[in-house]
Formats: C-alpha cells, sequence, structure tokens
C-alpha cells in the first residue's frame, strides 16, 4: 500500500470515529470515557471500530484496552510474539497478565506448549487453572520440579479445572513418581469412582482393569462385596472402587460391611478400605451428620500416607469429637506446609496441652505464644490461651502528602480510579485495583497502599478500600481496614435489637463490605445480605408490611438485618457462633451441628462445620467482631467472650 493511499485510509478511520464520537455528549468525549464505548465495540465484534478507538486513545490511561480486545478476539490463532509484544509495552500490567495467562491456557489446550512457552515470564499471578497450564508447559519442557511441586493436583478426587486434571494425566508418565506414589491416586480415584482415571493410573502400573466390570460394581456394590475375591491387585482395587460406591450411596451399610470385607487383604488394602469409609464419611456430613464411628475408620486406616484433603478431613473429624491423640496424628500426616499454617500450629497446641507431660504442655504453651503476636482468627484464640487481651489497635499510621503524590502517578492505581469514573463493569475495576494493590504490597509500599485505601475510603469505595488496608505489611491503618460506615444507625439498631454493634459491624463486613448495592447470586441484598424471604419474615416479625424496594435502603436493610440476627440467636441458645453460622447457611443447618450428647467449645464447632463458606464466614465475623469491639472503645477484647461453649442440640 502506498504512503498517499494509507494517509487516505487513516483519515476515513478518523472521520468514522470523529462521526460515531459526535453523537455523543462532550462529557463522553472525554479521555478514559470512550472506554465504555469500545467495550461495546468489543463484545459486538467490532474490530474495525476497536481499532479506531486503540488509535484515539492511544495516550489515555485505559488506552490499552481496545488493543487487548482485539488481541483477546482471536487469541487462540494468534502468534506468540504478539501477545509478548503487548506484555512488552504494557509491562507489569494487569491486562497484560490476564492475556499472557489466557494464552498460556489456550495453548495449552492445543498442546502448543512450544507456543506457550516464551509467554510463561509475564504470568506472575495465575489461579489455579493458570497455574496447571504453566505446569503443563514446564513438564513438556522437561523441568522434574513440577512432579514434587503438584502433588496435591496428583491426588486430588474433588472436581479441578481441566487444565489441572491434564497435569495429573502428564504425570503419569514420570519416572519421578514412585509405584507407591501411583497406587495412593488409583486408591484416592477408585474410592471417588472415577472409573476412567483410575484405569489409565492402573495402566501405568501395569494392573488392567475392566470398566464393564466397574459399571457391574457400581450397580450393585452390596452384592459385590458378599463374595468379593481378594487375591491380586485388581482384585483389591475392586474391592476399594465397591466399598466406595456403597459408602456414597448407603454410610452406615458400608460400615457396617467394611470390616468384614477387609479381613483377608493385605494390610495396607485393609487400611485402604476403612481410609475409603472414614473420608467419605468425613466429607458427606452435610447429608450423613457427624459419626464417631467415621473417626474410627479414619483412626485405623492410619500408616497409609494421607493426601492433603484427607488429613484435613481427619483433622476436622478428631476436633469434633475432641480426639486429641488422632488429631496430632492427622496434623503429622499433613504437608510440611500445611502443618505450618496457623491452623493446624493452634489445633497442635489445642491437643498437646491436653497430653499429662510437661514437656507437651510447654511445647503447647510455646505455640500459643508464637501464635499471640498476630491478629487473625488463630492468633486471638491463641491470645486467651496465654492472658493476653486485645485492648490497643497494631497502628493507626496516615499515609503523607508524598504517599497521596505517588498514588496519582500510579499507572495502576490510575486505570482503577479511571474504570471506576466512567461506571465500567465491576470485573473490569476490581481486577485492576487488586493488579495495584499487588504491586504496592510485593513492593512493600504501605505508603501507597494506605493512600489508596484513604482515597478509596474518601469516596464511599468502601471494599476496595478493605482490600488495599489489609495488605500493608508493617505500617498499618485498622479505621481503614475495619470501616464504619453509617455509624449511628448500626449503633442504635444494634442496640434495640439487643445485639453486640461490633458483631454487627464484623458481619456486614463480612457480607457485603459495605457495598450497599451489593447482590449475591442467591438474591441476598444490601449492606447484610438479607433474602427477600427472610426480609417478609421481619418484616411480618415487626409488625410492618413488606416493601422489596426498602432492602436497598440502607437504615432498612441494617435495621433488618440486626433484627434477624438478634432472632436467631434467641432461637439459637444465645450463642453468637451459632447465630453467625445461621445467618450465613440457615438457622436450621446451625442448630443440625450441634452436639447430641455434650457440649463443645466453640473453637471446635467453628473447625468442623462441614461447609467450607461457613467455616471461614464464622471464623472471619468472630474476628472481625474483635477488632470492632476495640474501634468502638468497648475496651479489652477477648475472642473467647463471644465464643462460649456451644450447647447440646435440645438444651436450652
Amino acid at each position: 500500500m502506498s504512503n498517499k493511499v494509507w494517509k487516505l485510509n487513516k483519515y476515513c478511520q478518523l472521520l468514522a470515529l470523529s462521526a460515531a464520537l459526535a453523537c455523543l455528549p462532550y462529557a463522553a468525549q472525554a479521555a478514559d470515557a470512550q472506554f465504555n464505548d469500545a467495550l461495546r465495540a468489543a463484545n459486538s465484534g467490532n474490530i474495525a471500530l476497536l481499532q479506531q478507538y486503540q488509535y484515539a486513545m492511544q495516550n489515555d490511561a485505559l488506552g490499552y484496552y481496545p488493543e487487548y480486545w482485539i488481541l483477546n478476539s482471536s487469541l487462540a490463532s494468534q502468534p506468540a510474539d504478539q501477545i509478548a509484544g503487548f506484555a512488552q509495552r504494557y509491562p507489569q500490567s494487569a491486562m497484560a497478565e490476564k492475556l499472557a495467562a489466557d494464552y498460556v491456557e489456550e495453548k495449552v489446550k492445543q498442546a502448543d506448549f512450544a507456543a506457550a512457552q516464551p509467554l510463561l515470564q509475564y504470568v506472575s499471578n495465575p489461579d489455579q487453572a493458570e497455574t496447571c497450564a504453566v505446569a503443563q508447559v514446564r513438564a513438556s519442557s522437561g523441568d522434574p520440579l513440577v512432579y514434587a511441586e503438584f502433588k496435591d493436583v496428583w491426588l486430588t478426587t474433588n472436581a479441578q479445572p481441566e487444565s489441572c486434571t491434564g497435569l495429573g494425566r502428564m504425570m503419569l508418565s514420570s519416572p519421578l513418581l514412585t509405584e507407591q506414589d501411583r497406587q495412593q491416586r488409583l486408591w484416592g480415584q477408585l474410592r471417588a469412582g472415577q472409573s476412567g482415571l483410575a484405569i489409565a493410573t492402573a495402566q501405568s502400573i501395569k494392573m488392567n482393569l475392566s470398566l464393564a466390570q466397574l459399571n457391574s460394581i457400581q450397580a450393585n456394590p452390596m452384592n459385590y462385596l458378599w463374595a468379593a475375591p481378594k487375591a491380586t491387585p485388581e482384585d483389591h482395587a475392586y474391592l476399594i472402587y465397591a466399598l466406595g460406591r456403597l459408602a456414597d450411596s448407603d454410610l452406615n451399610s458400608a460400615m457396617a460391611s467394611a470390616r468384614r470385607a477387609a479381613e483377608g487383604a493385605p494390610a495396607d488394602v485393609q487400611r485402604a478400605l476403612y481410609r475409603t469409609v472414614g473420608y467419605i464419611g468425613g466429607t458427606t456430613v452435610m447429608k450423613n451428620n457427624f459419626s464417631r464411628e467415621v473417626l474410627q475408620f479414619l483412626d485405623a486406616s492410619y500408616g497409609l500416607p494421607f493426601s492433603p484433603e484427607e488429613a484435613e478431613i481427619y483433622a476436622r473429624q478428631a476436633i469434633r469429637f475432641s480426639a486429641w491423640e488422632s488429631l496430632i496424628r492427622a496434623i503429622d500426616g499433613m504437608s510440611v506446609t500445611q502443618r505450618q499454617e496457623d491452623r493446624w500450629q493452634y489445633w497442635l497446641a489445642r491437643a498437646s496441652e491436653q497430653r499429662s507431660d510437661g514437656a507437651s504442655k510447654r511445647a503447647a504453651q510455646a505455640i500459643f505464644k508464637r501464635l499471640a503476636q498476630g491478629d487473625d482468627y488463630h492468633n486471638l484464640l491463641a491470645k486467651d490461651h496465654v492472658g493476653q487481651s486485645y485492648s490497643s489497635l497494631p497502628g493507626n499510621t496516615q499515609p503523607d502528602n508524598a504517599d497521596a503524590q505517588r498514588l496519582s502517578q500510579d499507572i495502576h492505581f490510575s486505570r482503577a480510579f479511571a474504570l471506576r469514573n466512567v461506571n465500567a463493569p465491576d470485573s473490569y475495576i476490581n481486577r485492576e485495583w487488586n493488579w495495584a494493590v499487588r504491586q504496592a504490597y510485593l513492593k512493600q509500599d504501605d505508603g501507597l497502599l494506605l493512600a489508596a485505601a484513604k482515597r478509596a475510603t474518601d469516596m464511599g469505595w468502601y471494599d476496595r478500600a478493605i482490600y488495599a488496608a489489609d495488605r500493608t505489611v508493617s505500617k498499618h491503618n485498622y479505621s481503614l481496614r475495619y470501616a464504619m460506615p453509617h455509624q449511628p444507625y448500626v449503633v442504635s439498631h444494634s442496640q434495640n435489637a439487643g445485639i453486640d454493634p461490633a458483631w454487627a459491624y464484623g458481619l456486614m463486613r463480612q457480607e457485603s463490605r459495605f457495598v450497599s448495592n451489593a447482590r449475591s447470586h442467591v438474591g441476598a441484598g444490601g449492606l447484610m445480605q438479607i433474602m427477600p424471604d427472610t426480609a417478609k419474615l421481619v418484616a411480618r416479625q415487626m409488625g410492618e408490611s413488606y416493601n422489596p424496594a426498602a432492602l436497598s435502603d440502607m437504615n432498612t436493610n441494617i435495621r433488618y438485618g440486626t433484627f434477624y440476627l438478634s432472632m436467631i440467636q434467641r432461637q439459637l441458645s444465645s450463642s453468637p457462633v451459632l447465630a453467625t453460622a445461621g445467618y450465613n447457611a440457615g438457622p436450621n443447618r446451625a442448630r443440625r451441628w450441634q452436639p447430641d450428647d455434650q457440649g463443645i467449645a466453640a473453637d471446635q464447632y467453628a473447625e468442623s462445620i462441614p461447609l467450607t463458606e461457613t467455616r471461614d464466614y464464622v471464623k472471619h465475623v468472630m474476628t472481625n467482631a474483635a477488632h470492632y469491639g476495640v474501634l468502638l472503645g468497648q475496651g479489652a477484647q477477648s475472642i473467647g467472650k463471644r465464643m462460649q461453649t456451644i450447647p447440646m442440640r435440645n438444651a436450652q
């Protein structure tokens, strides 16, 4: 193309873009306001218009988006150098990292590992699926460390991204994985009913399993168990599969059949059979309730290596039944990294202090003292064990003018603020904000994080302010980290409902991060994330007519939420822990998880909650409440004061 023709084409493109923009209000023509117009062009697949926006926005903070959308529209067919070029033009940026990570995923799906290889250097914050895709590329190039790093993927039988399943298949060919590694994977897959994966794993240790036989067993596992042969490794595999299928459909029958099924089998196969019943029983508490017999089967399986998920199930069952020696064994079976988590260090200390010897008690106190230095959930629990109250916040550092100046010059935060100013979709805003926070955190730039949190708080953008303030390393501001908007309403409505305002704030922070228009995927809304049916119930209890629009009103949402929290607390033995669990999962579930025979400590109840979301929710709300207690001037805080013993289900 001649230079004259190229200039004419470019002039025509600019005329077309000018004509399109001329129809918009003047304010929308300002720099970053073109983002939403370009996004509409991207969503409609209008590449020609995107190219025009790319030219028009090239000097804007958000100017890389049109080019990103163009490349992303045909990502799988792009040459690697195009993606690398984008990453080099916009180094260490949110969308360059995302584009590179998505490209690696696409190329791994095509098994084109060579094309993905040059992009690995630009992937610095991968999610689980992207992590496994990167690992596949590394494995394809002969990196032996992959197989040691991803044992959790190798042994996981829960649902995983396809890239992780694919990584597991690649690992089958590694000479670094022993026959014991392969047998552990096989038995886990058989227990989970993953017949296709199990057949492939079995083949890697020269064991031939029949899909027809597995299907026959699945149709009637009890019938197979009555007369199952136990002579060969294949027989043992079918036996584990049969007991797993029976436990999945009828746990009580499986527990009744397990010891008979184990008779005459080798010791390690017996343990695998007991692990099968114990693991399935431990992961189906929602359906089958808690059972001490499940713990006994996990105890009987001790001696086989534990996968990370198996060790956690064993530990939680032991915690539920105060089986302290079992808990010590479960923690001992964890990986070094897993065992060093604050959670498991706390429970190791809880178990060790139950022993009668002085050395164990001293070891427990040493762990508690070390943990008591922090201020998260297990740290606050540890403070109680060493008699420390929590009365002053770690700091109230304010960002200075230099921090504010650096914030205004930071391209990552500038993009996030620009996107919010033009009401871009939350997915884009949050990605840029979270990326900006991560870059500051990696540099341990607490001043920049606090400046960002302060500016966001001043804008009423509390969720992102909390996200930034939460990640400071040495300089902290807990007034930013634990925001208290609408304080007169929260305090007065809490007091009217007879509940602690610090607890109400702790729950609200966890529910919505103070986003007043927050909506959950199940329809809960507002600051306290109230379900419509719950709001109808509360309105009726308060003698009011229900108006759906009222839930969007901040005052009504807080009033209804605090009333409901008070109501379910009265229903649940006046326990804040039970009421918190009930607020998240429903009061009937919280009650169902109470013990049958005797009360248990609240930390044991919380740790053994079978729903991960609710388990974490209770911990966060109790932690938040302690911090808000200090901020509200309630004096020295003890998390234990809110976590009294959980009574038996039928106790009043």
